[in-house]
This record gives C-alpha cells, structure tokens and sequence, in this order.
C-alpha cells in the first residue's frame, strides 16, 4: 500500500488523479476529487498556522503546463508579525516523515548559494565539483539554525567516539586470558572453583617442602649420593613407563623421609625403592609387584626388607601423601601459557633436571614450576618471554623467577656430561620429542652473572 502524502504541505497528486475541473471564477478555487484524494480543505487542516500569520492560497489561474499539479501553500514575506518558526500543536503526532518534513523545511529556506548539509556531518555544494566542509565551519559561517538530524548525526558520531575509547581501554586491562573459558563444560575440570584450589596449593605448599640443609643431620649419606638414586629412579620410572605424578611425589616423599629420619648408605636405595613403591599405590592405576622392584635393585633386598621399610617411611610421614608437588602447578601453568607440545615436553626436561640437584629444594613447588615454564618459553623463543596471563595465574614476576631460571640454564648447559645424564637419555628420545636437544638459552645468563 502506498503511504499517505498528509504530511508533505500543498502537495497534491498528478492532475490525471482528479476527477472534475478546477474553475477559477470570483477568485474561489473549486476541486472536485476522486475517492482517492481528499478536499483541499481537508488538507489546509493539515497546514501549521501561526498566530497573527494568516496564510493564502494561490488564486492565481492555470496554465496548461501548470495542470499537472496544484501550487503550494505559501505564506507571505516574512514581517513584524510572522518571524519565528511556526510551532507545532501540540496534538501533533511527530512522525518520522513529518521530522524530515521539517528538517527539508528548514533547508528550503536557506539561499541557493548556501550548501546542502550531507548525512555525516558535511555540507556539499551544488556545483559539480564537489567539496565538503566540517560542520563546526557551518556554524560559524552561517547564522542559520543547524538542521535536525544533522545534530543528531553529531550526537551518534560523540557515542561512538566514546565506546572506541572504552573499547581501546578494556582491551589495555584485558591482558590476562580467561584460561578455563574453553572448558567450562567438562566437568572434570572444575572450573567453579579451580582458582580456589590453586589457592590452596600454593597456601600449603611450604608444608610440603624440606629445610635446605637436612643433609646436614645424615651422618652417613650427602647430597650426591641422592643425586645418583634419584638419577637412578627417573630411569627406573622411564622403564616401568609410570605416571608423571608419580614420579615428583616418590621424589618428596625420599626428601622429606630424609630430613626427619637418619639412614645408613647402604639403606639409601631401599629408600628410593619403598617411596617408589608407595607413590606408585597412590598415583597409579597398575602398581608394580614387590617381585619387580626386588628385581630392578638387584636382589640387593628382599620381600621383608622393602615392606618394613614402606611401613617406616608412612608412619613416619603420618600417612600424609597428599602433597602439592611441581606436577600439579606445571599442569596449571601450562594451561595459562596456552603451551604446544614441544613446549611442554621442554618444560617438563627442566624441571626433571631440577629434581637431581640438591640446591633446588630452597624453591617451593609452585615457583620451580612458573620458573620450569619461564625458561622453557625464552629458550624457544630465543628472548625473554612470560605474559601477564602466566604471572597472573602462577603469581610470580619475571624479576621472582630470575635467579630460578639461571640454574635452570646452566643445569640445561652441563645435562649431557658428568655422571648423571638419566634425564638427558630419558629425554633425548622420540618419545619426548628430543627435547634434550635444544640449545641452551644461554642470552638469560647475561646480567645475571
């Protein structure tokens, strides 16, 4: 359906429309119309008088040209009386076509020099070579009021000048990544309240971890001996193709065994053995026979000796295996360094080289993890790299991993010579990637001297 021509003032279809004649005798104008088109009476109702403004119709004859449509309803020239804006009754319905009615209104009664003011803000002139001018020069140059959709374009362009400004700024605070978005339907990953576990983790951390210098109380046993067993049980654990987990907790429980109980050297293996033995019955699904563990040391103990021992180490122990090891915060880590495949097999070989040496027990857990990871990403990446998403989800700086990752280098430097290269085999393999392999960043050893 076509829609109604009401709100365009004087306008009247083509003459082909009417139906009748228009006489122009004794000044009156007679119309005669179709049931399509309404009385111009009706439609003078229409037309916006202002007080003491009378307005007139054209009275003047036509001419043939002139048949196809009625002249417009004019108003005279402007004087005393007449010369604000007529308002608009308030019973008037502001419809959008009678806004843009208005606003053309206003266009119209500019002079033909004046330019034609363009959707966005400019105004065109009507020459062929077309220019465009800001709106604030308009302003200035003209004293005419501005139209109304030309503020209203002004007004959308100053929110949309806003919501850029606001976007460039949440994108400067969103740096740290939403790392369990991805996994917020499985429900294996908790994310309803993994944060609050970390939390935990890092909390009791320290309860985990051994004084620095407990080598000192063995009378019969230093640090390179649990060296050479530890070396010994990361292949023993190769072999046995055990769990991650397994491994960093049968490492604590040796530590902390160690550092509350005197053990003669000759006991030490049997040591390693009863902690092998009892992570496995805690991690693993499969847990080696006592047959098989007997076997891998050489016969050197029997049945008895290695139960008696594993009773020993968990009453000494009180039964607490449920400790926050390196694993449980590399898991983590990882995840927050959106981390491939060779970054973590090159991350994880860091941190196994830490488990052999003594001096990295002054570390917790948690920050020979973020330091593993930190190392991992620079030696790849041949710079220093560690984003904000990874200090914010492991709560360490670069500055706080520095001196952690300067032996974590030069550990990565000697890892092929000396006597124990059981990382470097376990980890020279294509199973692991040959992670051994990479060149040891040595640039972060710069300044750190």
């Amino acid at each position: 359906m076509s829609g109604s021509d009401e709100n365009n003032l004087g306008v009247i279809g083509p003459a082909s429309n009417l139906q009748g004649s228009l006489l122009g005798e004794g000044g009156k104008l007679v119309t005669a119309m179709g049931q399509s088109r309404r009385a111009l009476s009706d439609i003078d109702l229409n037309v916006t008088e202002a007080p003491g403004c009378p307005c007139a119709v054209n009275k003047r004859g036509f001419s043939e040209n002139q048949r196809g449509s009625l002249d417009k309803v004019i108003c005279p020239p402007r004087h005393s009386v007449c010369d604000k804006n007529l308002p608009i009754p308030s019973d008037r319905r502001i419809t959008r076509k009678f806004a843009a009615q208005l606003a053309n209104n206003q266009l119209a009664k500019l002079p033909k020099e004046t330019k034609k003011v363009g959707l966005m803000g400019s105004k065109i002139r009507e020459s062929e070579n077309c220019t465009l001018t800001d709106v604030e020069d308009y302003k200035t140059d003209n004293d005419f009021p501005i139209p109304m959709f030309v503020h209203h374009t002004e007004s959308i362009l100053e929110e949309t000048d806003e919501m850029e400004e606001v976007e460039m700024e949440d994108i400067a605070d969103e740096l740290v990544i939403d790392i369990d978005n991805c996994d917020k339907l499985n429900p294996l990953a908790v994310t309803e309240y993994i944060d609050e576990i970390y939390a935990y983790y890092k909390k009791v951390e320290n309860s985990s971890c051994v004084p620095v210098n407990y080598m000192e109380n063995q009378p019969d046993i230093n640090e390179n001996m649990r060296g050479v067993l530890i070396d010994w049980l990361v292949e023993v654990h190769y072999k046995f193709e055990l769990m991650d987990e397994t491994l960093y907790l049968m490492v604590n429980l040796i530590d902390r065994f160690l550092a509350v109980q005197s053990v003669p050297r000759k006991k030490l293996q049997l040591v390693g053995v009863a902690a092998l033995l009892l992570a496995c019955k805690y991690e693993e699904v499969s847990v080696p026979v006592v047959e098989d563990l007997i076997l891998i040391s050489d016969k050197a103990y029997n049945r008895k000796e290695v139960l008696d021992m594993e009773k020993l180490m968990i009453n000494t122990l009180q039964f607490n295996l449920s400790v926050p090891t390196p694993y449980v915060f590399m898991r983590r880590f990882l995840k927050a360094a959106q981390s491939d495949k060779k970054l973590e097999l090159l991350s994880f070989f860091m941190i196994e080289l830490c488990l052999v040496e003594y001096p990295m027990l002054k570390f917790p857990p948690s920050l020979l993890a973020a330091a593993a990871i930190y190392t991992a990403q620079s030696t790849i990446c041949g710079f220093k790299q560690w984003s904000a998403t990874c200090e914010c989800h492991s709560g360490y700086s670069q500055e706080q991993l520095r001196e952690c990752s300067k032996l974590m280098v030069t550990f990565h430097q000697k890892a092929g010579t000396g006597k124990l290269t059981g990382v470097q085999r376990k980890y020279n393999t294509s199973r692991f990637g040959y992670a051994a392999g990479v060149e040891p960043a040595e640039f972060m050893l710069e300044g750190l001297r």
